[in-house]
């Protein structure tokens, strides 16, 4: 490699595209499936799946879902719209937070928050965002920022107990998506169609059977650079590519690099593929704009995170083998 840059990560979207296609074909014909379930967001990456599984398939034989809650962002019905007319797919808008409200899910959340912050409560925003890895070498500890009624933010370190109470409640919101996907799933003898790109697969930013229960996923191998290319090539609306990167899961605006990443996609992406394939931490440094020392930390996160979240991708633990069954 005579040189490292965002043009390392280029791809021929073309090709890449057909790829993908005949390998969701495939896997319909192995597992005689119809057609497929996607859940869109108005994010870029389940529009590139949607996109991708129209391109492989046909309209007629792809389902859109939107399943937006009380808290989603206000861009997220009208940017999976559009996307949706785009193709030309059918689809089905479920409110989910009749669920959400049942199970507890908001609930259980604001009691975890008021352990923090005692005087919590309606009308309150909150978020939980991760100091930068790039910063320092300093251990890192979630905090929680809320905004009351007025506007006003405060911000506290979380105890571990309200930190893992807060996601643990948040959790629902994937897992009752995901359930609704294979509900139509099973319905219409389709396969689910996961959307997690390679970053996040990667380092395990998604919900064990939640967002990361899907019969293919389709885009796991590709680094987000090389999802947005996809997208200008497969025709993905403007407003939805040129949408800042969020978690749309918290009731305060989050972008995904101050609640699990250390840095922006296009960083991150060159970090992850300079680390993959050896590139020296000076060419990866010069490449980003970063330190070296910083390199080094965002290369001991990713590998942090690889084995903190390697449980994620495992099957169910058998106690002793079944020969007859071939996983």
């Amino acid at each position: 490699m005579t040189d490292f840059s965002t043009a390392s990560l280029g791809i021929d979207a073309a090709a890449e595209t057909d790829r993908i296609a005949e390998g969701i074909r495939g896997y319909l014909r192995q597992n005689r499936r119809r057609g497929t379930v996607v859940a869109v967001s108005g994010g870029i990456d389940s529009s590139v799946v949607a996109a991708l599984c129209v391109h492989a398939l046909g309209p007629e034989r792809v389902l859109a879902l939107q399943l937006p809650e009380s808290e989603s962002s206000d861009e997220t019905v009208p940017l999976s719209s559009e996307l949706i007319a785009s193709l030309g797919v059918d689809s089905r808008l479920e409110d989910i937070s009749p669920a959400l409200e049942a199970l507890g899910c908001y609930r259980r959340r604001d009691d975890a928050v008021r352990r923090v912050f005692g005087d919590y409560g309606p009308g309150y925003r909150s978020k939980i965002v991760l100091p930068s890895v790039v910063d320092s070498d300093r251990y890192r500890i979630y905090s929680i920022v809320i905004q009351a009624p007025d506007g006003t933010t405060r911000t506290r370190r979380l105890t571990t107990e309200a930190y893992l109470e807060i996601v643990a409640a948040t959790n629902f919101k994937q897992r009752t998506r995901k359930a609704l996907e294979y509900f139509h799933a099973d319905r219409l003898n389709y396969a689910v169609a996961g959307t997690p790109n390679r970053l996040e697969y990667d380092q395990g930013f998604f919900v064990k059977l939640g967002d990361g229960a899907a019969d293919l996923k389709p885009i796991a191998h590709l680094y987000k650079t090389q999802v947005y290319a996809l997208a200008e090539y497969l025709g993905v609306p403007e407003a939805i590519r040129t949408r800042p990167p969020t978690t749309d899961t918290y009731s305060m605006p989050q972008s995904q690099e101050e609640f699990y990443f250390s840095l922006p996609y296009d960083l991150m992406d060159l970090c992850l593929y300079g680390h993959n394939n050896g590139v020296p931490t000076d060419r990866i440094a010069a490449a980003t704009g970063l330190s070296p020392d910083q390199v080094e930390r965002v290369i001991r996160d990713i590998e942090q995170k690889r084995r903190t979240t390697a449980y994620l991708h495992r099957p169910p633990v058998l106690m002793s083998p079944v020969p007859q069954i071939q996983v």
